[in-house]
């Protein structure tokens, strides 16, 4: 390091510019994974908080957008009931309404339907649970709408009213829309068009000549379920739940691309941090090569100039972090944006990573730096 930090010292402006740029790819790295941690909660918080090991679809449903798309029935629900391996296996209806408040306020929903006092009615901030055919608890983000406890929302062409009891503890949203959890037999009515002009009623319900809904919740009974097994016996097409979020509207290409963003910075990264060491090492090969003949050897030129890359990567991307975290803190409210410590730990190592090894390529050539070099000899 004794050569090392001369160097950082004398050439301030260099080192500087570079660590500048450095720092502006860790703010976009911190921005990016922000956003894309914001948009997955988005999309499939809802699914996330469910306390559930696998959703069972339909077979043969496509699965872009499968839970709209899917529908089981009751003998599909059973089978999978009757599995050794599950622990619970709970009907769940979903869709997307349109509906509007009191006050003439109009807002798009995600219906989840569930059994009332089933273990996946979420946990709540405020409010209860559901209970009478017309009580529905929404997103906590719903709030942001106007929406309070007591509104009466309306659901479009059908003129059905649902009064809202409960709001969930935290974001609950699916396909970036707010969910709303209402009994499923109130779903079923919604969903087959059958209902009626104000508050749904228990005798509409009995009315009701449907028990399907559009997948199954599994919760495994020990560590995992054997999901081939019991697609077998169920007709179904089960997946794991994280493998779930991709059959969300727009997940996967949402997912995909910020990646892909993500990575080509990280190359970008690699190759700036590359091409300034190479050229830093080409301008002071003269200098390079007088140490070699006073005695230095190769390895530790190699060692004082990755130190070197390793001190200005570590210093500047820290810079950079912190700046990045102020501004996401900035954020406005109602931008998918949430600044988590694991991704943003996982992109600062991957950019340090990325540029010590575009770093340790430039700088190979001290290797080949004789001392002849320091008298003219290469001339």
């Amino acid at each position: 390091m004794f050569l090392a930090l001369r160097e950082l010292r004398f050439a301030r402006g260099r080192f500087g510019l570079m660590g500048a740029v450095i720092a502006l790819i860790a703010i976009l790295m911190v921005m990016l994974s922000g956003l894309s941690a914001g948009l997955v909660n988005d999309g499939v918080s809802g699914l996330k908080k469910l306390p559930v090991t696998a959703f069972a679809f339909d077979q043969g449903t496509k699965t872009d957008n499968a839970f709209s798309r899917s529908v089981v029935d009751s003998e599909q629900i059973t089978a999978w009931k009757d599995r050794p391996d599950v622990e619970l296996a709970e009907p769940v209806g979903a869709g997307m309404i349109n509906v509007t408040t009191t006050d003439g306020t109009q807002a798009d929903l995600s219906l989840f339907g569930i059994e009332p006092g089933s273990a996946l009615e979420p946990e709540l901030s405020v409010g209860h649970g559901l209970g009478a055919p017309h009580e529905v608890v929404l997103s906590e983000t719903a709030r942001s709408e106007g929406i309070e406890i007591g509104t009466v929302l309306t659901v479009d062409r059908m003129d059905t009213e649902l009064t809202v009891v409960g709001f969930t503890d935290g974001q609950a949203t699916f396909g970036h829309v707010d969910i709303m959890y209402l009994p499923l037999d109130t779903w079923r009515l919604l969903i087959s068009g059958q209902a009626q002009p104000g508050a749904p009623t228990a005798e509409q319900l009995d009315a009701l000549d449907s028990d399907t809904a559009s997948v199954v919740a599994l919760q495994a009974a020990d560590d995992e379920i054997d999901l081939a097994a019991g697609d077998a016996a169920a007709t179904t097409t089960a997946m794991p739940l994280e493998e779930s979020f991709n059959a969300s509207p727009g997940y996967q290409a949402e997912t995909l691309t910020l990646s892909m963003i993500q990575w080509f910075l990280y190359a970008i990264c690699a190759l700036v941090i590359g091409a300034f060491f190479t050229v830093w090492t080409i301008q002071r090969t003269q200098e390079l090569a007088v140490l070699r003949a006073i005695g230095a050897s190769g390895g530790y030129l190699l060692r004082d100039s990755l130190a070197q890359a390793a001190l200005l990567l570590v210093i500047f991307t820290g810079v950079g972090v912190g700046a990045g975290i102020l501004l996401g803190n900035a954020m406005p409210e109602g931008m998918p944006f949430s600044l988590e410590p694991a991704p943003i730990a996982v992109a600062t190592a991957v950019t340090i990573a990325c540029g010590l090894a575009g770093a340790t390529i430039s700088v190979l050539r001290v290797l080949r730096i004789e001392p002849v070099t320091a008298l003219g000899g290469n001339r």
